[in-house]
């Protein structure tokens, strides 16, 4: 299984994952341009894509969903609570190319297999998806206020995590957001912060090497340097010392790497 982070943030979202039988698109959150380019820099093009799953309603998750479904005649993939919210905001969609998923229904794309899970945040009917390959695993985990028991028993032993680290809760508490908004954030509906984060690694902690993607860091709210030093000081007060910690970007893509091949990965 291969994968990349084409874009992370706040700002919009968008994950590559592929094996040698299928590819698709986790969310769309940035326009339809960065997508495609961020695809070509990782020598991928947009119509080797078999389809676009979608977490849930927010634009930064589904900016460019319309325009990439179009562009390359992709069926799209969410729950029916955001299909009810998002139909109106991405544009025409061929009925044939709306599909609906359930939580814990497994969707299979070749030799993919794909189970979507149920995540608490401020939208409809938000999901998170795990991914496998034989027996690898990755899970993407973001947009959500906490982590569930039941989420910690559907990720566990994931060869690769995508975790959200939204926001340092100090940073958040004195900033500039209004209160509505702070208290939103910090809710049971809103965003992993960095010691969330880390607490939540603590729970899945086994001996096995695992590769950490710290996702969706708010722009006003958190550093990429100061979520992985909060990540990591909760590991090492812990003692568990069986993560790597590794940076998503805005802007441009991680490295497309394979499971189990976490080495040459941009740190």
């Amino acid at each position: 299984m291969r994968f990349s982070i084409l874009a992370s943030g706040s700002s919009g979202n968008c994950i590559y994952v592929s094996t040698e039988q299928s590819s698709v698109l986790l969310d769309a959150g940035v326009s339809g341009k960065q997508i495609q380019s961020a695809l070509e820099e990782i020598a991928v093009s947009g119509s080797d894509l078999d389809a676009i799953l979608v977490t849930h309603e927010h634009q930064d998750h589904i900016k460019g969903v319309g325009v990439v479904a179009r562009k390359f005649a992709l069926p799209v993939y969410a729950t029916e609570g955001t299909w009810s919210e998002m139909d109106s905001q991405i544009g025409q969609i061929p009925l044939e190319r709306k599909r609906i998923v359930a939580a814990e229904e497994i969707l299979e794309f070749g030799d993919l297999k794909i189970q979507p899970f149920r995540i608490s945040h401020d939208s409809k009917e938000p999901i998170g998806f795990c991914f496998f390959q034989g027996d690898t695993k990755l899970t993407v985990l973001t947009d959500l206020g906490f982590v569930s028991d039941r989420i910690l028993e559907i990720i566990q032993d994931s060869n690769a995590y995508i975790l959200e680290a939204n926001h340092d809760t100090e940073m958040l508490r004195v900033g500039p957001y209004p209160w509505s908004l702070k208290r939103r954030i910090l809710g049971d509906k809103g965003h992993l912060s960095n010691q969330s984060a880390g607490e939540a690694l603590v729970e899945l902690a086994n001996n096995q090497l695992t590769d950490v993607y710290l996702a969706h860091l708010s722009q006003d709210n958190n550093t990429p340097e100061l979520a992985e030093i909060t990540v990591q000081s909760v590991l090492q007060q812990n003692r568990i010392e069986t993560y790597r910690l590794h940076k998503t970007y805005r802007n441009r893509p991680t490295t497309l790497q394979v499971l189990g091949q976490a080495e040459s990965l941009q740190k």
